[in-house]
């Protein structure tokens, strides 16, 4: 039995400061907030908001302002120049750029602490492993999909910046803390180059394949895009799919909305059906949620970010949403306080939510009618 496994009390206690925020999402934001607040006094940006003065959730709202990506451009440039403690408490790991889905690449530092959440996101499987009783899945190795960490380099100041993407930066720094086999390793995915056109993905596609094809595969975690162009990929490449090499345990997936609707009969036939699919919601700013058991929602990280959402009744906390309301998320991490992340978020019966899309005129009929041709309107 589950309960009897002798790894359930380890994998418990990875998850349980989560699942106590959820118990109290209220008490866990207020503890969360001043953690945060006392990071961004030691930021000349947190000083001059007067961040050693904030005592509650009003003087916060009070004393800093909702921002963009644009309102703190400048910020991050003095930052990439080497004036890291104008927005940060230490010298970043490494510098996330996004795909562009607001319209241009954003570049987003990574300190170790925020790198210190990140390694959360192993929330998810941990979770899954725990709710299934599957512990076969962690007797494997984690099929790495993953972007490259290193893609370019930016010269500001007189200093030159190396960038990639979150992914492929928490992969590099991350997987060496965990038993678990990463297959193949960043490091071999980084030695193809930064290129993201289609013959970069072919390569690294192949890399895995043969990589990967004699071993024990039990996970795959990432983008659900790049899961749905690798079983793509393989069966144009090899005339097989996933679900022909492995027998894969869970797909963790993230980067897009409708994961467990429009994506997944679709995966599961690349993959197999005895497969799980975990979504979870996360952006170059962090990892913000998980999916928490056979509902196909995600579940916040109260224990981890700050969370606001701007709604027609104006700026609530995302545990105050209604069922049924949408809006606009703000989140506050270690890197930025308050931050308008243009995602637009939808909430369910507590504590389920699902982030709809982009923060566009147009994302709320477009999610509507989504679930009209999925036969999936009832779900709301």
């Amino acid at each position: 039995m589950a309960a009897d496994n002798p790894l359930t009390p380890i994998l418990q206690a990875f998850v349980q400061p989560w699942h106590d925020s959820l118990a109290n999402p209220a008490a866990a934001q207020e503890s969360l907030l001043q953690q945060l607040v006392g990071i961004y006094a030691r930021t000349e940006y947190g000083r001059q908001h007067g961040a050693e003065n904030v005592g509650s959730l009003a003087d916060y709202r009070a004393a800093f302002p909702v921002r963009t990506y644009a309102d703190y451009e400048p910020l991050l440039r003095r930052v990439m120049a080497g004036e890291t403690h104008a927005l940060l408490e230490a010298e970043p790991l490494g510098w996330a750029m996004t795909r562009g889905t607001t319209g241009q690449s954003k570049y987003i530092p990574m300190t170790p602490r925020d790198l210190e959440q990140r390694h959360n996101a192993a929330r998810a499987v941990i979770q899954y492993v725990l709710h299934s009783g599957r512990y076969d899945i962690l007797t494997g190795a984690n099929l790495n999909l993953s972007f490259p960490s290193v893609v370019g380099s930016l010269e500001v100041g007189g200093r030159r910046i190396e960038y990639g993407y979150a992914t492929g930066i928490y992969v590099k720094h991350v997987a060496a803390r965990t038993p678990i086999r990463t297959i193949p390793s960043q490091e071999a995915i980084d030695a193809l180059g930064g290129d993201t056109g289609k013959a970069a993905w072919d390569a690294r596609f192949q890399l895995a394949y043969e990589s990967a094809k004699e071993q024990n595969m039990t996970i795959l975690g990432g983008a659900a895009q790049v899961a749905i162009k690798f079983g793509r990929w393989l069966r144009k490449a090899h005339g097989v799919y996933p679900k022909d090499v492995w027998t894969l345990g869970v797909l963790s997936l993230g980067s897009t909305p409708g994961i467990n609707s429009t994506y997944r009969p679709r995966l599961l036939g690349y993959y197999g059906h005895q497969a799980g699919i975990v979504e979870i919601y996360g952006a170059t700013e962090g990892m913000f949620g998980q999916q928490r058991d056979d509902v196909h929602r995600w579940v916040p990280n109260y224990d981890l970010y700050v969370f606001e959402v701007e709604t027609r009744r104006g700026i609530v906390m995302l545990h105050e949403m209604r069922p049924g309301e949408t809006g606009s998320l703000i989140v506050s991490t270690p890197v930025l306080p308050r931050y308008k992340i243009l995602d637009l978020v939808r909430a369910f019966d507590p504590p389920y939510f699902l982030c709809i899309g982009r923060d566009r005129p147009w994302t709320r009929g477009v999610y509507w009618l989504r679930r009209a041709i999925e036969l999936d309107f009832w779900r709301g």
